[in-house]
């Protein structure tokens, strides 16, 4: 059965925070450490070990930065019906790694968050605090924007996904990342199929690109078409010959072992908003099909696996619902981190409802 709109708005936030758990005891790992404690793919929700240099401590199924800062920029979206302030962003993070900090939390704000907040703080512009902004600290929290602006307003949506991201990362790379997440996002809460959404994400990312301060950079719309390309699965109807004679060979998913090395070799696994986003994509496009697969592969890749997590669930829970992902893992990170999603989804459709 199809999903409605309410299943897929509370899909990606549910594939959002799962993607991040996941990844929460393999980020900053090598992929040959990822496959030394956990396998080839990770098989579920696993408590980070004792030498975890971010999350040491933390829980199975505990969320990251990632979940934290979309939930805070969640909850800023409802209340400005869609537009988000741009000071009391900036506000709301520097009290949120205050928080963190006295939690003993070692995962605190990424560099060009960071950078950008330090310069807030001793009175810099704030239309120009984001100008160093390259990482992919917007594209990691603005799912909630996806699911709150309608597919069918695409100016509507880059407008948004700027004034969210631009006071820490107002570079046409960043933007053109947070732009191609929201847009996948949105796509596939009004019912978008997985390579449907990456084409929307595609369109997006080539319109953000002129957005914000130039910064030298490989193209992220040109990334991500040329990630996707390396993992999609061969269609088992393309061209005459496969027609007349189809080969079932042709149409067998992936190897996820060898999309993991595809990923991390060529397309790249860092903090660099042309790496982890175009490798989220890539994920998503081997097994669109299958959410759960697709959030336990990008949590095993190595480098900023949750982020990559997080971006590639968000997407696919968007695109298939919240069936996609287990009851007992969304009820595990539910619990672990007190969270409510399904309601502050609803909360975001009002606002996409206008």
């Amino acid at each position: 059965m199809t999903p409605g709109i309410e299943a897929r708005a509370a899909g990606a936030m549910y594939g959002l925070a799962i993607g991040d758990a996941l990844g929460m005891p393999t980020q900053s790992l090598p992929r040959a450490r990822i496959v030394e404690l956990y396998g080839e793919l990770l098989d579920g929700l696993h408590p980070a070990p004792p030498d975890q240099p971010l999350a040491a401590g933390m829980p199975a199924g505990a969320v990251t930065d990632d979940t934290e800062q979309a939930l805070l920029l969640a909850r800023l979206v409802v209340e400005g019906n869609g537009t988000v302030d741009a000071p009391e962003l900036a506000r709301r993070l520097i009290a949120w790694e205050d928080d963190l900090r006295a939690r003993g939390s070692l995962d605190l704000l990424g560099p060009s968050t960071k950078r950008a907040l330090d310069e807030l703080l001793a009175g810099g512009d704030i239309t120009r605090t984001g100008r160093y902004g390259t990482t992919n600290g917007a594209a990691m929290r603005i799912a909630p924007v996806g699911i709150a602006t309608p597919s069918s307003d695409p100016a509507l949506l880059l407008d948004r996904v700027v004034t969210a991201s631009a006071p820490t990362h107002n570079t046409g790379l960043a933007l053109s990342a947070a732009a191609a997440v929201a847009a996948a996002v949105s796509a596939g809460v009004d019912g978008a199929t997985v390579p449907e959404a990456v084409a929307a994400a595609i369109d997006a990312a080539s319109l953000a690109a002129s957005r914000g301060y130039w910064v030298a950079g490989a193209d992220v719309a040109t990334r991500i078409a040329w990630s996707t390309s390396l993992t999609a699965p061969p269609s088992p109807t393309a061209g005459p010959a496969a027609a007349a004679a189809p080969d079932p060979a042709a149409a067998a998913a992936p190897d996820p072992a060898a999309v993991a090395v595809l990923v991390h070799d060529l397309v790249g696994t860092s903090l660099a908003s042309q790496e982890s986003v175009p490798a989220a994509f890539a994920v998503l496009s081997a097994f669109p099909d299958d959410p759960w697969l697709v959030v336990r592969l990008a949590a095993s890749l190595g480098g900023d696996t949750d982020t990559i997590a997080a971006i590639a669930g968000a997407v696919a829970g968007a695109c298939h619902g919240i069936d996609a992902f287990p009851t007992d893992v969304r009820r595990t990170v539910a619990e672990v981190n007190d969270l409510d999603l399904e309601s502050l989804a609803r909360d975001l459709l009002e606002v996409r409802r206008g």
